[in-house]
């Protein structure tokens, strides 16, 4: 096994850098996050670190990061006060992924790549409407992250919609039979495929 310290890391082009420490922590879910703005503009972004905060209340947490890089998704959610979480199929992936480009404001990132908006009664902010795992969350608190000038925002679940042969006696949701991706880094998509589940876990 190959031993790098971080001064070996600093060092490396900063792309090659880039891509080794985004794949460093793992397979992440890939996620499209649907907002809207005060004057009716749509945008959809990808983002692969979202994170479950707790069941009751129900939290979700993403990072978005330093504001200049990517201000339209946190402006509206303040905004607003309301956005969308929609899981990617394996059929969505391109699309997907291209909305990572940097539009302009005006422009809907739903018309750039193909992908359709849809409304639910009482909720202001697009679903995907090509994603069968979609819910709508309250915004609730950002954390500022100084080291790196990110954001944890965090929002409370409100709706869910889901495809209802995915879910299972006990709640479980069978999300590789919907055929939902996970990511790797930047730019690295896959399929996943059911191992196991196993009992709650008791000291022997």
């Amino acid at each position: 096994m190959q031993h790098f310290s971080i001064g070996t890391i600093a060092a490396w082009d900063r792309f090659y850098r880039g891509n080794f420490m985004n794949s460093l922590s793992g397979f992440k879910s890939a996620s499209l996050i649907g907002t809207i703005d005060q004057d009716k503009h749509l945008n959809l972004a990808i983002f692969s670190n979202i994170v479950h905060l707790g069941a009751d209340p129900a939290l979700i947490g993403f990072i978005n990061r330093p504001l200049a890089a990517a201000p339209h998704t946190i402006e509206n959610i303040h905004s607003t006060g309301e956005y969308t979480i929609n899981l990617i199929t394996a059929n969505m992936v391109r699309a997907a992924h291209q909305t990572s480009a940097k539009y302009e404001k005006s422009v809907s990132e739903f018309d750039a790549v193909g992908l359709t908006p849809v409304f639910e009664e009482g909720i202001i902010a697009p679903f995907v409407a090509e994603s069968p795992v979609k819910y709508a969350l309250k915004y609730e608190q950002t954390i500022p992250i100084e080291r790196n000038g990110t954001f944890l925002v965090i929002g409370s679940v409100q709706h869910v919609y889901v495809d209802e042969q995915l879910i299972e006696t006990d709640g479980f949701l069978s999300l590789a039979d919907a055929d939902i991706i996970t990511s790797l880094g930047l730019d690295g998509y896959y399929k996943t495929s059911f191992l196991e589940r196993l009992p709650y876990a008791k000291a022997k």
